[in-house]
């Protein structure tokens, strides 16, 4: 099999494509041709050395992979040989073939493709977790999503419209038309305008219920002030870190200093709350993933989301795809193929 290594921290450079003997599954495992992999911010940040928990070098990463399945192990009932799937996976993602617990591999619904496949699980599983469990989204909540235009955000947006909600989202003003069609409400361009400022003006000063907030720094200060009361931050990234194609640690520095911390007495004298999400974090908790994963897939199949791929590049260009999400120029999802 071939897969992409992360060889040592660095620039797109240090992806490099290496082989290995096939795995074969065991007992309650599958094994998946790959033919699409999703691309992730954490996967920059592991390569750039600011992603904590990372394995040591050299290290495939990726956390989602789409394919074919051809072989399984005793004990597998539900999966067959030439089945489409999704595959959630704790790194190990950007490879042609890899082995998986079959209860943690998810048939795709008839007629999707498999490169929107590789773009369901982390962004929709994120923002499903975000929304729905720790947001408690109800009907006609109003909900402020950072980097909107990316695969996460998209992903927000599609659910939130699932519960009518108000979208406020912010990106550069290049992506704006094309999130309104997504149904965003009110775009926001952070590169020109105050998003604080903004979201107080729209809503009179009342505020959104939540907001997500992927870019850290002083990102999640501002985004707490435009919470009403009952609001709740949820926080699952710090992106503002990695401005560049490698480390910078005066940058990392200043950004870290401009994080807030969060009072207890403040949170509870203000009616507020703030939520970390780490989905890398919950593989020892399975049926939260077997939950967000069937209602996301029951969504797909009627038709209330759909995965935008907005750029394909091939796994042995994996170095090119990290590139172009740290140019910003992604509306949707990046997927390495597989031929």
């Amino acid at each position: 099999m071939k897969s992409v290594y992360i060889t040592a921290n660095g620039g797109p450079e240090v992806l490099q494509l290496q082989e290995r003997p096939d795995p074969e599954p065991g007992p309650g495992q599958v094994r998946v041709r790959v033919k699409a992999v999703g691309v992730n911010f954490a996967d920059i940040l592991m390569r750039m050395g600011l992603y904590p928990g990372a394995p040591a070098f050299p290290f495939v990463p990726g956390y989602e992979a789409a394919g074919i399945v051809d072989a399984a192990g005793e004990g597998v009932a539900h999966l067959r040989e030439g089945d489409s799937v999704v595959v959630p996976t704790n790194f190990g993602g950007y490879t042609d073939t890899l082995v998986a617990d079959a209860a943690q591999v998810f048939r795709l619904p008839k007629g999707k493709s498999l490169e929107a496949g590789a773009a369901l699980a982390v962004n929709y599983m994120t923002a499903y977790l975000a929304l729905v469990d720790q947001g408690n989204i109800r009907k006609g909540r109003k909900v402020l999503i950072h980097s909107v235009g990316g695969g996460v955000g998209i992903a927000a947006v599609q659910i939130s419209k699932i519960y009518d909600a108000e979208i406020f989202g912010t990106a550069s003003a290049s992506k704006h038309d094309f999130l309104r069609k997504q149904g965003v409400h009110h775009c926001i361009d952070y590169r020109t305008q105050n998003f604080e400022k903004e979201v107080m003006k729209i809503t009179r000063g009342g505020g959104v219920d939540i907001a997500l907030d992927p870019v850290g720094g002083s990102s999640f200060s501002r985004s707490y002030r435009c919470l009403t009361k009952t609001g709740k931050l949820i926080i699952y990234g710090f992106s503002a870190a990695s401005t560049g194609r490698t480390r910078k640690i005066i940058n990392t520095a200043w950004q870290w200093l401009r994080t807030p911390s969060f009072s207890p007495f403040d949170l509870m004298m203000n009616n507020k709350g703030v939520i970390g999400l780490h989905l890398g974090r919950m593989t020892d908790k399975p049926e939260v993933y077997s939950e967000a994963m069937t209602q996301l897939v029951k969504w797909w199949e009627e038709g209330l989301i759909e995965p935008v791929v907005g750029a394909t590049f091939p796994l042995e260009l994996a170095g090119k795809a990290h590139e172009y999400i740290q140019s910003r120029q992604n509306i949707g999802k990046v997927v390495l193929t597989i031929k």
